[in-house]
Formats: structure tokens, sequence, C-alpha cells
């Protein structure tokens, strides 16, 4: 029987709206024991968008993780970035400093919020 993710109609209506989502699969222990390394994996999505996906616009990535700074910076110079979405002030990564205020925000401002909050119809 499929384990039913609890969020998938949150996620479907992320998807309606034009956004793609890849999950990645884990093993039971790599769950329950140890972090899942997905920065490669994601890195990899990207790049395989930009070269594959004609109708492929501009990336918003959500992290605080100092890993993307490479790919954001060419994403920025290649005009095909959005914005980075840091989910918690405090450990947004000092690698980000150098961006500027358009190309960053933080999950808990309140436009952000409002913009990709989910409301159950």
């Amino acid at each position: 029987m499929a384990r039913r993710i609890p969020q998938i109609d949150r996620y479907k209506e992320i998807q309606k709206a034009g956004f793609i989502i890849i999950f990645k699969e884990h093993n039971e222990y790599a769950i329950t024991k140890k972090k899942g390394n997905v920065d490669t994996d994601i890195v990899f999505e990207i790049m395989k968008n930009l070269i594959e996906n004609s109708d492929f616009n501009k990336i918003i990535l959500i992290s605080g993780d100092g890993d993307y700074k490479k790919v954001v910076d060419y994403l920025i110079h290649k005009e095909r970035f959005e914005k980075i979405l840091f989910p918690n002030r405090k450990f947004a990564s000092s690698l980000y400093k150098k961006i500027t205020i358009r190309y960053y925000d933080y999950l808990d401002n309140k436009d952000i919020k409002k913009k990709i909050e989910y409301t159950h119809k």
C-alpha cells in the first residue's frame, strides 16, 4: 500500500501554480538516522531544467545553505534566478551577504507567507 504524503493537496496546488516539486527518495535508514544529502540532486535538477526545458523561466530556491551560492551566482548572471527564500533568518549562510535584496527574502516575511500560503478550498 502506497504511503500518502499528508501535504499532498498542498503540493498539488503548488504544482498547478506552475512550480516544479521534486522529492528525493530515501531508504528507511536514511530517513531516521542520517541527513539525506540533496545538494547535488538539487543542483543537477536545476541545470537539467536549464538545458532541457525551453519554457523554464526562473528559479526560486528555498534554502539557507551556502552550498548553492555558486549556482545562485550563475543563475543571476544568466538572468534565470528569481529569489532564494531563507527558512530562518538566523541560519542563512553568510555567503549570501553579497547578493542584493532583490534576490533574497525570508519565509517568515508576511508578504512571502501571503504569496505561498496554502488555503484549503
